[in-house]
């Protein structure tokens, strides 16, 4: 039967029906417009948002009101203002639902995920074609002036909440000194206004926001965030702390007289010290319920007492013995501002305080942390990194660090290497310090070590730090390029092959790096030798790297005569390898040498595969597939194209891209049916 193709759909032809999507935003828009509760943190922000989002939302009401179909300009726009609005919602709900000073301390953060969604909104009212909607006047006006807003806002952090936070982060340092009686109480009357300030007034609220913070440092724990944990964990014992003294708490079960009792026995104070005096719980060490004298934070961000901690451990115990959850390292981080906190209340109660050393000798056979057993200076008391003394602190530690890389033992190097590796994973900051302090070279030369887990720490903080763009020409200046390539090939665990590919990726988003990865004559046969081999993740951070690398023209031979092409087809059909859009990428590049084409053409199952991803594939999956059909069936692939106009579902597929696609994929469907059209009239057969 003869068949004929039809012309190609072009959406700018027609007039498309409206009404699912107006009836979404209107949705939508109401749900955050009639949000029950502003929440105190972000006020200002949330408020200017909820005052666009009205306004729009009588523009679409009006749009409905007149139900006529959109040109496709206003399709597109009022599609790009549901995501926007979407991601406004969700930022609300998170400013509601998520803890109060957490928000107080990421403001700026925070407002500038505002800041952002704003400049999206702008964008989108950009291609909005009022002059073809009919809307009233005053309507077109206000949404005309509301453009104008919201292309020359500027990122709104409120100075109130800085203030607030700086209050509080002050207090947190004064809280570290030694100061007298009368000053704890002043600094505790301003962590009382501020608590206020933000909404904090009734046993409830404090309960409210110290599960919210116990849910955030949960969420951030197991992730390597130690000091972002850390933070949280600050902020926790400053809640509970304020609860205990401004609200009236009921008697614990054991008493301070019984604690002392106690206490005395086993310190040898006399026993005329023993007086009642509740303890909060918040300072008593979950295992062994006493006040605990040097409380360090675990793994899975809860506190414990170090002795008790470390007993637990060295019996074998790899879990938190409060939550169950394994342990993904066994570093004790000190919690300075609770410590600081209980040392307060001890002198406060006239309660002995002992020697931290001689509290924790019994642990001394645990591998610690060097950072930990250096003293820090006394004004480091909370870690948050927005404060002088993070950095200053964070400093020391990269120094100290680093003099343990060069100098200490094989342990030491170790345990060093894995602590620069969280630091550098925690922040741009924390990268540019340990860069300053020397790291690089020094953990260059450690990704030759025969210890596995040195190599794996090295190589996993290079990633890390080369995050940092200014690190990215340290690093290759002091030669790490030949050692991660070594490291990629042949590294000592396939943690260390998988972190190396992902460093070069790192490192090859520099253009000039492409060049000099790409002339190492192992670096993309190696890369090829993981996307066989490695796990699921390595297989992806392969996949990338060669898409970076493939970037420059003289690499792309190379990743073809490396053997990649069938491996990456076999990919786009793995399932359970989850880089099938990956995959796509590399192959699209690999269309422009000639090489890369003819492999490609060899594939019989490629083309199946590519239909089929036309159909159910993510959207950039859809518009590489069609890359490669286009590429596959140009200049001289007669034999692509006729598979492709014998499959059952290849016309169909490209015709509902051509009409209901993304921008780019419209381009390239309409574009390949016009090939196949032409390719069915110069073979006297046309489609129908």
């Amino acid at each position: 039967m003869d068949v004929t193709l039809p012309p190609p759909i072009m959406v700018a032809s027609g007039l498309l029906p409206t009404g699912s999507l107006l009836e979404s935003l209107i949705q939508i828009c109401n749900e955050v417009t009639t949000v029950e509760k502003i929440p105190i943190t972000q006020y200002k922000n949330v408020s200017s948002m909820i005052r666009r989002i009205k306004l729009l939302s009588s523009l679409f009401e009006e749009i409905q009101e007149t139900n006529t179909q959109l040109p496709p300009s206003s399709i597109l726009c009022l599609t790009e203002l549901y995501s926007v609005i979407r991601r406004v919602k969700s930022l609300i709900q998170a400013c509601k639902e998520g803890s109060c000073l957490w928000n107080l301390v990421r403001s700026e953060s925070i407002s500038n995920q505002f800041y952002v969604i704003v400049k999206e909104m702008s964008r989108a009212l950009d291609i909005l074609p009022l002059s073809l909607l009919k809307i009233a006047a005053d309507t077109r006006e206000q949404v005309e002036l509301l453009h104008k807003q919201v292309k020359r806002v500027d990122l709104l952090v409120d100075s109130k909440e800085i203030q607030r936070r700086e209050e509080l982060l002050q207090v947190m340092m004064s809280s570290s000194s030694k100061s007298s009686k009368s000053k704890g109480v002043t600094d505790f009357e301003k962590v009382k206004v501020i608590m206020t300030q933000i909404g904090l007034k009734t046993p409830i609220n404090y309960e409210e926001e110290i599960s919210k913070l116990e849910a955030e440092a949960e969420k951030q724990a197991g992730t390597g965030g130690l000091i972002v944990v850390s933070n949280i964990n600050n902020l926790i014992s400053l809640v509970s702390l304020s609860k205990s003294m401004v609200f009236n708490k009921e008697d614990h079960k054991t008493t301070q007289d019984e604690f002392l009792h106690r206490y005395s026995q086993q310190h040898h104070y006399p026993s005329s010290q023993s007086m009642v005096i509740n303890i909060p719980d918040e300072y008593r060490c979950p295992i062994s319920l006493d006040l605990m004298r040097d409380p360090v934070i675990v793994a899975s961000g809860h506190t414990y007492d170090r002795v008790s901690i470390a007993q637990w451990i060295n019996s074998g115990h790899h879990t938190c013995p409060k939550s169950g959850q394994r342990l993904i390292h066994m570093a004790l981080i000190p919690n300075y501002a609770l410590k600081s906190l209980i040392h307060q209340f001890c002198q406060e109660n006239n309660i002995p305080l002992s020697d931290p050393a001689t509290s924790s000798s019994s642990s001394s056979h645990i591998e610690r942390s060097p950072s930990m057993k250096r003293k820090l200076p006394e004004k480091a008391v909370d870690h948050i990194s927005a404060t002088k003394a993070a950095m200053d602190t964070v400093k020391k530690t990269a120094e100290f660090l680093v003099g343990k890389l060069a100098m200490g033992s094989i342990d030491i190097q170790r345990q060093a290497a894995y602590e620069l590796r969280l630091l550098a994973k925690t922040g741009m900051d924390n990268r540019q310090i340990i860069s300053e302090a020397g790291a690089i070279p020094f953990l260059v030369t450690l990704l030759s070590s025969n210890d596995p887990r040195i190599q794996e720490n090295a190589v996993t903080a290079l990633l890390n730090l080369s995050i940092f763009d200014n690190n990215k020409v340290l690093i290759v200046a002091a030669g790490a390029i030949d050692s991660i390539v070594d490291v990629l090939g042949s590294g000592k665990t396939m943690e260390a092959r998988e972190n190396a590919a992902a460093a070069i990726f790192s490192l090859s988003i520099i253009d000039d790096y492409k060049v000099i990865i790409g002339s190492r004559p192992k670096a993309i046969p190696s890369l090829v030798g993981l996307l066989r081999d490695g796990t699921t993740a390595g297989k992806r951070d392969a996949a990338t790297a060669l898409f970076n690398l493939a970037v420059y023209s003289v690499n792309k031979v190379n990743v073809v005569v490396s053997g990649a092409v069938p491996l990456l087809i076999d990919l786009l059909m793995d399932d359970k390898a989850g880089i099938t859009d990956d995959a796509l990428a590399v192959l699209s590049l690999l269309l422009g040498c000639s090489e890369g084409l003819e492999e490609i053409r060899k594939s019989k199952v490629l083309v199946p595969v590519l239909i089929d991803l036309l159909r159910f594939g993510s959207p950039k999956g859809k518009e590489n597939s069609l890359t490669l059909l286009l590429g596959l069936c140009k200049d001289g692939g007669d034999e692509v194209a006729r598979r492709l106009l014998m499959n059952p579902r290849g016309i169909p597929s490209l015709q509902s891209l051509a009409a209901d696609g993304s921008m780019k994929a419209q381009r390239k469907a309409d574009a390949l049916l016009r090939l196949l059209n032409r390719c069915c009239l110069q073979s006297s057969k046309p489609v129908e």
